[in-house]
Order: structure tokens, then sequence, then C-alpha cells
């Protein structure tokens, strides 16, 4: 378990974020600095931040799963993610420069209406809670295990509350500057982890490369190594089958990238609409190996731990994990000390990526589709970008009570829906993309839908997804049905 020296190793790291954060504070008393850097911050620095995000602690903790326990299938879903990025670069990102909006749902208020920009900006904030709130509670497995070394319900809701409080402090200090400099500390570290995890494991094995990948071609139905997943056999119930990743999770990402305000703020402090474009192609072309550096790490866990015969003297006489925190097991009982607390500096780090910018990204839509948008319509006028970012503050510290409340949840819902982690986060985000993707999608490709028609789109979506959260579908599957029914129901109205 942590030794001292561990928790100086950890300690250091949160200091260092803390005071980041902290020298960027100053510079955060001003609306666009605030939300959008001033639109000065530079492309790599973006892409990273973008790439620190979209990952989390689910991927950190749920990529290792994934291949451990199955396959590499969940490589291919970068095929959707392909597709996905061009859309965004090309036709969402420019649109969104062209109407020089702060939250990305005033562009929907200016096609559609208020009603419209409020809804779909409501629809976000629920969306974000469910899929943060889900990488939350993901966060706390490995933090109980440090704290209390149980993963019992009293204990992850415990942990729960001391990483929301934590996350809700720091994201409090400089705003999406702070967020974007800290997101690159804190994939650097994340991935630095990942990359000494992974020299220690092959260290541990006592095989050679072509030894290692004949073991595990052997393995599993197919065997452990398939990537790409065309059968037609249970094409609807499996996630990462070829078909559900073109369809399904086209859609999912461009949705991700393209409609949520957490990730696209982002590439809206780039300088222009081109750099912006760039950030988010940079960022997809980091994230192929970084996802693929994670389903190594799980591979060698399983042989690690799966095949003693093959280990030898070397075998771990630790029993066998379960999958869901296998990565962490091995982490907190096999790895140096020091190095224990590098790798959870890394997970925290991937944790804070998504945590901090969702918060910041929900105060970001209340202040300008709420708070701005009501004081206007009483003839206030605008608040001094001073009382903005004042009023901005208090959301984060209010987003942050059901972004806990829904992570205490899923310590319950995942259990029973007995997903694995990675399928179980982005299985909540499609209740609130759905909807969103397809008023997107009608405001920059039609001349269709109003107000009204958009707000029957939003919930048309939720209430579809579900009705099919019962069932075997896939959530790729599930994303496109929802969404083709959204859209179509957006198009009944005019455009006035």
């Amino acid at each position: 378990m942590f030794h001292v020296l561990d928790w100086v190793v950890l300690g250091a790291y949160l200091a260092i974020v803390v005071a980041l954060g902290m020298h960027f504070r100053r510079r955060a008393a001003r609306r666009l600095e605030f939300f959008l850097a001033a639109r000065s911050m530079p492309v790599w620095a973006v892409a990273i931040s973008v790439l620190a995000t979209s990952q989390s602690a689910a991927t950190f903790i749920g990529g290792p799963e994934q291949s451990y326990a199955g396959d590499l299938t969940y490589l291919s879903a970068n095929l959707g993610g392909l597709i996905a990025v061009i859309v965004v670069a090309v036709f969402f990102l420019p649109a969104f420069y062209r109407r020089n909006v702060v939250s990305i749902y005033e562009l929907l208020g200016q096609d559609f209406g208020l009603g419209a920009q409020r809804a779909a900006s409501a629809m976000f904030m629920l969306g974000r809670v469910f899929a943060s709130g889900a990488r939350l509670f993901i966060v706390a497995i490995p933090f109980s295990l440090i704290a209390f070394g149980s993963t019992a319900p009293m204990y992850l809701l415990a942990s729960i509350a001391v990483i929301t409080v934590a996350a809700t402090a720091y994201t409090l200090l400089g705003g999406i500057r702070a967020v974007i400099w800290t997101d690159v500390l804190q994939a650097v570290v994340y991935i630095g982890a990942t990359c000494a995890a992974v020299w220690l494991l092959w260290q541990k094995i006592p095989l050679g490369p072509a030894e290692l990948i004949e073991t595990l071609r052997a393995t599993g139905d197919g065997h452990k190594l398939t990537i790409i997943d065309a059968s037609f056999d249970r094409s609807f119930t499996r996630p990462y089958n070829l078909w559900a990743v073109i369809l399904g999770l086209t859609l999912l990402n461009t949705a991700a990238y393209g409609t949520d305000q957490d990730l696209t703020q982002r590439m809206l402090t780039c300088r222009s609409a081109a750099r912006g474009s760039w950030s988010l192609i940079l960022s997809y072309v980091i994230g192929w190996p970084v996802i693929a550096l994670f389903m190594l790490a799980g591979l060698l866990l399983y042989v690690y731990y799966q095949r003693p015969d093959l280990m030898g003297d070397a075998a771990s006489t630790a029993v066998a994990a379960d999958a869901s925190d296998v990565f962490v097991r091995f982490i907190l009982h096999e790895m140096p000390v020091g190095m224990r607390g590098l790798m959870m500096a890394g997970l925290f780090a991937a944790a804070m990526s998504s945590l901090d910018s969702a918060l910041n990204a929900m105060a970001s839509t209340t202040v300008s589709d709420f708070y701005r948008t009501s004081r206007a319509r009483r003839g206030h006028g605008d608040p001094t970008p001073g009382r903005q970012v004042r009023v901005s503050r208090a959301a984060v510290v209010l987003w942050a009570i059901p972004l806990a409340g829904f992570a205490s949840l899923c310590v319950f819902w995942q259990r029973h829906s007995d997903e694995r982690l990675i399928d179980f986060a982005l299985g909540v985000m499609v209740f609130a993309y759905s909807g969103l993707l397809a008023v997107f999608l009608a405001a920059l490709f039609t001349r269709r839908g109003n107000s009204l028609s958009a707000i029957a789109a939003l919930a048309t979506g939720f209430v579809t997804v579900l009705a099919l959260h019962s069932t075997d579908f896939a959530f790729g599957w599930k994303m496109l049905g929802a969404t083709v029914l959204s859209f179509a129901v957006c198009c009944i109205g005019r455009r006035h």
C-alpha cells in the first residue's frame, strides 16, 4: 500500500497544480479571459487539453480493463472519431467562430430563438452531470482503495465527496486558461506514469515479443489482439463492432466534439477557427497512441495475473484482480515505493482534467445562456465582467453538488448494470448527446426547425434513449436511432 514517499510525491503534484491555478487567478477577472482565455491559447496546448479531458480517468482505468477482460476492439472506436473530427473541424468550429459565441448554444439561440438556446444548454448540463458524474465515480474507485483499502459503497461515497471538494476548489482559481495549462501538466503526468507502468510490466514478464504475441493470439474467443470486429453476428449488442463504430460512434464523437461545451470551449480559446480546428485534429492524432498504450497495459496485466504458467518464478502471489480495478491493484501492490505515488498522481491528473473542465463549462453556459439573457430580457443590460466572473464561480460550486450526487448514484447503478467502466461512461452520455446533435445538425445543414421543434427534439432524444436503456442494443446503436428520430422532429418546425 501507500508509503510516506508515495504521499510526498502525490502531495507535491497536487501542490504544483494549485500553484498553477493561483498563477492565472489575477488574469481571470474578465469574462472572455475566464471563459475563452481571450482567444490566445496556442494550438498545441489546446490539443493536449482536449485529449486530457476526453480521456479522463475512465480511460486510465477502463482502457486496461477493456483489453484485460476482452480484446483490442475498443481501438476501432477511433475510426468513428476520425470522421467526427473532420466534420466538426470543417463545419462546426467555423460556424462558432463566425457567430462569435462564448457558449456554443448561443448559435441555436440566433437560429431558433432563446427557448432553444436555453433548452440545449440545460440538456448539455444534464448530460455533463451524467458523463462527469460517471467519471467521478470511476476515479473514486482507486481513491477508495488507497484511503480505505476497500471499494465498499460507504467508502466510495466518502471518496466522491473528497474528490469533488478538491476539484471544485482549484476550478475556482483561474478560469479556462488555468484549466488548459493544468490539463497539459496532467496529460504529461498520466501518460508518463502509464509508460512507466508498461515498462515495469514488460520487465516482469519473462517472455520475448514474439512469444507474447503468440500467447495473446491463442487466447480468448478468436484472440485478444483482435482490433476490427466486422461480423454481423450480435453486431447490435457489441459496442465496438465495426458497423456500430461507423454509424453510432461517429455520431457520438461528433456530439462530443461539436455540441458539448466542455470540449468545444477549449477549441474556442484559439485565435481563429482554423487554429481551433487544427487543435482538434492534433488532439485526435496524439490520442491514438495514448489509447493504444493503455490497451497494451491491459494485455500485459492479463499475462501477469492470468498466466502464472508462463510467468514462472516471476508469477504474482496476489489473487487475480477483478478487471474493473486490475490496473489500480497492480499499482498499489506491485510497483516500487515512489512510483506508486507517481502513478496515483497520473490517475488523479486524468480525473481532475475532466472534472475541472466540466465545472468550468457548466458555469460558462449558466452565465451566457441564463444569467445574461435573463438580465437582458428585464432590461438591466449586460452585467459587468467582474460580476459575471463572480456569478460563474458561484455556479461552479452549485454544479459540484449534482455532479457528486450523480456519481453517488453510479456507485449502485454501475454494479447493477455490470457494464465495463468505459462502456458505462460512454453509455450515459448518449442521453443528452442524441438530441443535442440532432438540433445542431438541423441548424447547420438545413433551413428547418424553430424553438418549439428544437425543444421537442431534445426531449425526444432523451426519452428515446431512456426507452432503449433496458434493451441489449449497444450504446452506439441507441445514439443512431435517437439522433435520427430527434433530427426528424426538429425539422418539422419552420425557421422564422
